[in-house]
């Protein structure tokens, strides 16, 4: 039965075989080469097939640079995360299952309040970031986070969720009961707001319920613990291969075809209790994944 098939498909235009092969994605590529030995040998050798899953600016860069076969050029955008030559603040990506582009704005290209004070930040470095500063809450009483990105740079027809990636050491303060504000959406819009939790323990503490009203110069309870959401998985961090924890912050569909600004950010102003312990790694920007 399989020579059957392996015939017809051979009898096949190589090229009508590699364009249908093409307008799928590498998930689907690889699991019909493990199917038919025909489109095992078409998914591995066809520079047609991968070329197709490559952006137009990573096929470019690919050609001119005589980088070799598409599926080798397509799997260092894959498993190596690269810098970009203009803003070494940006990382960049493929993603493995879809072949859509991925990013992650550093803490240095994202606009955070109070960062100019050495009371309230510091800027230091950690061995296990992607990027050569980090940004490290030392003590301030709000939060302000925010980028920019421009759909252009963005896979087209995709959507697209922004997380922020971050760590919280062993005395980190003021996130314990208090949730944070997100919005990611057109710059200038009205965007959908959600609330959020940067405290990884925040779903063990849902038990303990604050009793007291804590003012301006309280440590960690929140004052009306009952106008906010009950954590749960939607809402908290949670630990990334890495090391770091990532909370999700929105989404956006990208239809391509226009250049909108997206603006991304984490705002907790309201509360006017003392934060500390927090350290921003950045905004990772990559296609929500298909259930």
């Amino acid at each position: 039965m399989e020579e059957d098939m392996k015939d017809f498909w051979g009898s096949l235009p190589e090229g009508f075989v590699a364009q249908a092969l093409g307008l799928t994605t590498p998930q689907d590529a690889s699991r019909l080469s493990c199917v038919n030995s025909f489109f095992r040998s078409a998914a591995a050798e066809w520079d047609t097939v991968w070329a197709s899953f490559l952006p137009p600016e990573c096929l470019e860069e690919a050609v001119e640079g005589g980088r070799g076969l598409m599926k080798e050029v397509y799997c260092i955008y894959v498993f190596v995360i690269t810098q970009s030559s203009l803003k070494r603040e940006l990382s960049f990506w493929l993603d493995k299952l879809t072949g859509k582009k991925c990013y992650m704005l550093a803490a240095k290209q994202l606009s955070i309040a109070l960062i100019d004070s050495p009371n309230c930040w510091r800027w230091t470095s950690m061995p296990d970031s992607r990027f050569t500063e980090v940004a490290e809450l030392i003590n301030a009483c709000s939060l302000g986070i925010s980028g920019n990105v421009n759909t252009s740079i963005l896979s087209p027809k995709t959507t697209y969720v922004a997380h922020l990636v971050f760590m919280a050491n062993s005395e980190a303060y003021g996130f314990e009961y208090h949730p944070v504000e997100v919005c990611f959406g057109p710059y200038e819009k009205n965007s959908e707001t959600r609330m959020v939790y940067l405290d990884p323990q925040a779903q063990s503490r849902r038990r303990l319920r604050p009793k007291r009203r804590i003012g301006i110069f309280g440590r960690g309870i929140f004052a009306n613990y009952e106008v906010v959401p009950s954590p749960c998985d939607e809402n908290c961090p949670k630990p990334r291969q890495d090391g770091w924890f990532e909370v999700e912050i929105g989404e956006y569909f990208n239809k391509g075809g226009d250049e909108v600004e997206l603006e991304i950010s984490v705002m907790e102003v309201k509360g006017g209790n003392w934060k500390s312990g927090l350290t921003i790694h950045g905004i990772e920007l990559r296609p929500k994944k298909c259930v």
